[in-house]
């Protein structure tokens, strides 16, 4: 008997510390994506990817479709006047607006939004129809493979992959031979559909974009078509087959004329090279590079819906987004398939989208993913130095609140999508890269000289008004007002404020950071001068000086300051708490009638953000219930039509499933600074916001500001471990949120400063506390 209770003792300390952050594991299969067949609706189909292409895997009966996209297949032409950004400029609006000819400002920059290009182009599909006789069952993705399946009523089985390591996607057909293998360009697609089906937030049916027929061509086991776009442009899709024995292998690529000139050879050599590997010996390299994605980190919660969710987002950013591919827009690389242009242009929405799909990365160590967005950034810096000249007459650098893939400004609501202050909101992901990665390197080369280019531009804008304060001469607030007339608030609203704030406050840490001791003064001044948020006598924060938050509305953007910025925080004593909960009870006494499935997810974060873990957990839940899809995907309306917002609307975007990763992750883990702009002043925060029904909980590798890696288990509603991995040296701050609990500690030299433990470490020093 006493040799049993050795052996139980024994596993049960094994297992607890195979939970407590030794090992980083692979996503469990029990949390794949399992969806019943048919799936007839290219927006609920398995998403695929490797960053630079995209496929969507659906069906129905005895027809197979993969839905096909590249990432940078744009067609840039300009609607209406070239270039009218640089006529129609940021002063010419100001004197207008001043003399309220607001239909005139509106014709100017919300024109141009209204053509069909600039837009997102989609690139056919693959159809396969096997014999009548097979019906297909259902679809999978294996999360951990990247792998998708549909299975039949029979022993037949397709799989599919986007290979990790080559431009190429890759098809298994097994235990049966295909009756065909179909190749449809865009324009087959649109005539497939009889006509155009496109909703109202689409540019229209891909018929008016005015293209040539493309070009198509077949041999013996290839099929392929060549398309003209617009401005020289041109793209060739390609797919050839092998049979070997009872399996039909296919591959697919896609390559443009930014490849090679002769850009049909070289998709003729990479189906080829990969016919000629196999399916199993690509996978095999394949696989390999989704471990090491997988291995980065992984979390664990008592939510199969959340799990899920969860895990579904962090592979997005394996599929659709890579260094060394462009970023995701609004649907990533999963490109509209009925025969319409995607949803409001697939463009690069920089007053939410961007900034939200760009903002789980950091947490989760997928930097190689989420450096796509800020390379897309950096690379077009000049571009963006160009726009801040000719159209804001400053000096530094702005992008566009609404762009192309060129970087284009595309127009629409002028008060947003020309607002300078979206260009503030995308230097906070150069800042967060940072303060993530602790990377010295990338501050002085790339987040400092980017940054400080949006605060030039900034400080070219801001004026002194009477009293001293730096004013913009325009204001707005994402998306108050919608287009109208009222939509131009008094300077500043609290959400430019805000944006502002956030960036010369990061830009003076960046500057101590880098030993610019000029630049620390010249930025923290410029912070100052901003003045201080408009609230009302009772802490709620308006919309301007003198606006109240009118109604329900989708866009938290006069709070920003609590999320994602931590200018306002529970830790920064009774008035910012004052105005925290003021403020939240103010959005509470509107409810959420006129909110999108996003600010469900946004709300999730700003809530944990703030330590009410129930409040964070339940908009969570109904997010995840309400506003996806059935394969995962975002939608922008109430699916189930339940109340929870009078938008019941279909449009997909990628935004809404990034914040629900990162509630998760605020719930789990937090770590920002309650004095922003002080160099190394951040806090760890081990469960902050952790709900009841969480009561057992863990997670792997989570990365914290500094650089750090930390790993923490929770059982039955307690931290029980965590550990911390340095990747520098200095001081780290652990809040003490444990209670009654004593944490003992593998290192000496822990001290407490009223409510959180500091230690000092050394590089690649482990940092290891047990309850």
């Amino acid at each position: 008997m006493q040799n049993f209770k050795i052996v139980l003792l024994f596993l049960s300390s094994s297992c607890f510390f195979c939970a407590s952050g030794q090992q980083v594991t692979l996503p469990e299969a029990q949390y794949d994506l399992f969806l019943k067949a048919p799936i007839t609706s290219w927006d609920e189909a398995i998403p695929l990817g490797n960053g630079l292409m995209g496929g969507l895997l659906w069906g129905e009966n005895n027809t197979i479709r993969l839905s096909l996209d590249r990432g940078d297949l744009w067609d840039e032409r300009t609607s209406g006047e070239k270039e009218w950004w640089k006529k129609y400029t940021f002063q010419k609006c100001v004197n207008m607006v001043a003399q309220s000819k607001f239909s005139v400002v509106e014709k100017w920059w919300d024109g141009p939004y209204n053509g069909v290009t600039p837009t997102k182009l989609p690139a056919g599909r693959i159809e396969i129809k096997l014999p009548v006789s097979e019906i297909v069952k259902n679809f999978e993705l294996n999360f951990a493979g990247a792998e998708a399946t549909a299975r039949f009523n029979s022993k037949v089985v397709i799989k599919a992959m986007y290979s990790a390591t080559q431009p190429v996607a890759l098809v298994s057909i097994n235990g049966t031979l295909p009756n065909a293998i179909n190749l449809l360009t865009t324009m087959d697609v649109y005539r497939q559909n009889t006509g155009d089906k496109a909703g109202p937030s689409s540019g229209g049916s891909v018929s008016k974009l005015g293209y040539p027929e493309a070009e198509k061509g077949k041999s013996v086991n290839a099929q392929w078509y060549i398309q003209q776009a617009a401005d020289g442009l041109k793209y060739c899709v390609y797919l050839q087959s092998k049979q070997i024995k009872n399996e039909t292998l296919l591959a697919l690529t896609i390559t443009t004329t930014t490849d090679a000139i002769n850009f049909l050879a070289l998709a003729v050599k990479r189906c080829n090279d990969a016919l000629q590997q196999g399916y199993i010996a690509i996978q095999k390299s394949h696989a390999q590079w989704w471990k090491k994605f997988w291995e980065e980190s992984s979390v664990t919660v008592p939510d199969t819906a959340i799990q899920k969710q969860y895990n579904l987002v962090q592979y997005f950013y394996g599929a659709a987004s890579r260094s060394d591919a462009p970023p995701m827009p609004l649907q990533g690389v999963w490109t509209a398939d009925d025969g319409s242009l995607p949803p409001w242009k697939g463009d690069y929405h920089n007053d939410l989208n961007t900034q939200m799909t760009y903002m789980a990365y950091q947490e989760s160590g997928r930097f190689d993913e989420g450096a796509s967005y800020l390379n897309f950034l950096w690379d077009r810096r000049q571009s963006f130095k160009d726009f801040a000249r000719d159209f804001y007459g400053t000096g530094g650098l702005a992008c566009p609140g609404v762009m192309s893939y060129s970087g284009q400004p595309l127009g629409g609501w002028g008060q947003y999508s020309l607002s300078p202050t979206m260009s503030a909101w995308s230097a906070h992901l150069f800042y967060l890269h940072w303060l993530y990665t602790a990377d010295a390197n990338f501050l002085k080369e790339k987040a400092y000289p980017w940054s400080s280019g949006v605060g030039e531009c900034m400080l070219g804008l801001l004026k002194p008004d009477e009293k001293g304060f730096l004013k913009l001469p325009l204001s707005s607030s994402p998306e108050i007002f919608d287009s109208s007339p009222k939509a131009w608030l008094q300077p500043n609203s609290n959400y430019d404020m805000m944006c502002l704030k956030m960036l010369f406050l990061s830009l003076k840490e960046m500057a101590e950071a880098n030993g610019m001791h000029s630049d620390v003064k010249k930025w923290s001044d410029a912070a100052i001068s901003l003045g201080d948020f408009h609230t009302k006598a009772d802490g709620t924060l308006l919309v301007d000086a003198n606006t109240e938050l009118p109604y329900s509305h989708r866009h938290l953007s006069n709070i920003m300051g609590l999320y994602p910025f931590n200018l306002i925080t529970k830790d920064g004593g009774e008035n910012e708490s004052k105005i925290i909960d003021a403020s939240l009870r103010k959005w509470d006494s509107l409810g959420t009638s006129q909110w999108c499935g996003y600010s469900f997810s946004w709300m999730s974060c700003l809530q944990a953000r703030v330590g009410d873990a129930e409040a964070a957990i339940k908009n969570l839940d109904i997010y995840t219930k309400a506003f996806v899809l059935r394969n995962g995907f975002h939608a922008n309306g109430d699916q189930t039509k339940s109340g929870y917002s009078d938008f019941t609307y279909r449009p997909f975007t990628l935004e809404g499933n990034f914040l629900a990763s990162q509630a998760v992750q605020e719930m789990l883990l937090q770590s920002w600074s309650a004095t922003p702009g002080k160099l190394n002043s951040g806090v760890i925060r081990i469960f902050p916001a952790t709900p009841h029904k969480w009561a057992n909980a863990s997670f792997n590798d989570l990365r914290a500001e500094g650089g750090y890696k930390v790993s923490a288990v929770r059982k039955k509603n307690k931290t029980v471990w965590f550990s911390i991995v340095t990747s520098k040296s200095g001081i780290v701050r652990i809040k003490d949120n444990f209670g009654e609990n004593t944490p003992k500690w593998n290192r000496k030299g822990i001290k407490k400063n009223r409510d959180v433990f500091e230690i000092n470490l050394g590089k690649a020093q482990k940092l290891i506390a047990t309850f």
